[in-house]
C-alpha cells in the first residue's frame, strides 16, 4: 500500500510514527508548507518530503492519502483528492457542518473511493472493552454514563483552534470523540442539552452536555480545553447489573519514560497515549488500509462521522438559545 500525507502538525507526524513502521505499508511522500515539518515526517516515515502536495502527488503516485491538515480545510483535500481516484484517510471531525460532511461522503462513493474518518477513541483498549462488556449484557442493561475529556488549550499554527469558525471548537474538536463512542454505545439519539463557556484571554473553553437516546439512556459528556494537568479522559457506564469506571490517570499498566525527543516538543495539542505495543492510531490506520484492501466495512463509517458532526451542532445551538434541541434540522 503506497500512502501519503498531507499536513504534518502533531497528527500528521502521528500518523507519519505509525505508518512508517507498519508492515506492507509504504509512506511515499509527506507534504506540508513548512519545510522544517515535512522534513521531520519524512525522518519518521522514510518518505520524501515535499511543500506541495500536488507535486507529491504527481511524482509519489500514492494509492491512498492521509489528511491531517486543519479541519476547515478538510472538504477541500478531500474532495480533490478523490476526483484523482484516491482514497482518503482524514482526520476528525470530517467537517465543520453536516453538508460539508455529507458531500464528502457522496463525492467520495462517486468516485468509487473510500472515506475513513479518524475517530480514533473506538479503538483505544479501554473504551473498546467497555463497549464489549456492555454488548455482552455484563452490566446488564446500561442506562446511563458519563464522559470527561480534559486537555491543554491548543496552539497549531496561526492559533486556528482559537477561531470557531475554523475548529469548530471544544464541542467540535474535543468533545466529538465522547459524542461518537456514546452513540456507538447506545444507538440513536433522542435530544441533547448543552452548556457552553466562552473562550477567554485565560485559554479556556469548557462544555458540558446531555444526550438523551431513544432507548432511554443518558449520556452527560464534559470537554474541557484549558486544563491545568496531563491529557485525562474518564468514563462511568453504569447498568442495573453493574458499573464500568475508567480514568487514563490511575489505570495505566505500564509506565515507559524515554530519552528527550525533539519531534515532541512544543506540541500544538495533546494527543491521549496509551501502554500496549502499538498504539491505537496504529490500530486505527492498520484498520482502515485493511478496509481498503479486502473491500470490508470499517468500525466507524463516514455516516458515523456525519451523525457525530450532526450531534455536535446540535449541541452549540443548545449552548446558544439554552433549550433542548431535539436531533434532525440543526447543519450549520
Amino acid at each position: 500500500m503506497n500512502i501519503a500525507i498531507i499536513g504534518c502538525g502533531v497528527m500528521g507526524m502521528t500518523y507519519a510514527y505509525n505508518l512508517g513502521k507498519m508492515p506492507g505499508v509504504q509512506v511515499s511522500g509527506v507534504a506540508d508548507l513548512i519545510q522544517e515539518r515535512a522534513d521531520q515526517a519524512a525522518t519518521a516515515s522514510g518518505a520524501n518530503s515535499y511543500t506541495d502536495w500536488e507535486d507529491m502527488l504527481e511524482k509519489e503516485r500514492p494509492e491512498t492519502v492521509a489528511v491531517c491538515v486543519p479541519t476547515y480545510l478538510h472538504k477541500t483535500f478531500v474532495l480533490k483528492l478523490a476526483e484523482r481516484g484516491l482514497h482518503v484517510i482524514c482526520e476528525k471531525p470530517a467537517a465543520l457542518t453536516l453538508e460539508d460532511a455529507q458531500e464528502m461522503e457522496a463525492v467520495c462513493l462517486s468516485h468509487g473511493v473510500r472515506l475513513f474518518i479518524g475517530h480514533v477513541v473506538r479503538f483505544f483498549p479501554s473504551y473498546r472493552n467497555a463497549y464489549e462488556q456492555v454488548r455482552a449484557g455484563k452490566l446488564g442493561e446500561a442506562k446511563m454514563a458519563h464522559f470527561k475529556r480534559y486537555g491543554s488549550y491548543p496552539q497549531g499554527i496561526d492559533h486556528w483552534y482559537h477561531d470557531r469558525a475554523k475548529s469548530g471548537g471544544v464541542i467540535m474538536d474535543l468533545m466529538i470523540h465522547d459524542i461518537d463512542f456514546a452513540c456507538w454505545l447506545f444507538g440513536d439519539v433522542e435530544s441533547v442539552y448543552a452548556s457552553i463557556t466562552e473562550p477567554s484571554l485565560s485559554e479556556m473553553e469548557y462544555a458540558q452536555v446531555t444526550m438523551k437516546f431513544s432507548s432511554g439512556a443518558i449520556a452527560n459528556l464534559t470537554g474541557f480545553w484549558g486544563y491545568p494537568g496531563p491529557f485525562t479522559t474518564q468514563f462511568e457506564i453504569s447498568g442495573n447489573e453493574g458499573i464500568i469506571r475508567f480514568d487514563s490517570n490511575q489505570v495505566q499498566s505500564l509506565d515507559v519514560k524515554k530519552v528527550f525527543d525533539n519531534s515532541h516538543r512544543n506540541e500544538a495539542v495533546q494527543v491521549p497515549s496509551s501502554p500496549t505495543l502499538h498504539d491505537p492510531y496504529y490500530d486505527e490506520l492498520q484498520h482502515f488500509i485493511q478496509c481498503i484492501r479486502d473491500g470490508s466495512e470499517p468500525i466507524v463509517s463516514a455516516t458515523d462521522a456525519c451523525h457525530a458532526i450532526e450531534i455536535a451542532l446540535a449541541c452549540e445551538h443548545s449552548a446558544k438559545t439554552g433549550q433542548p434541541v431535539r436531533l434532525g434540522g440543526i447543519t450549520s
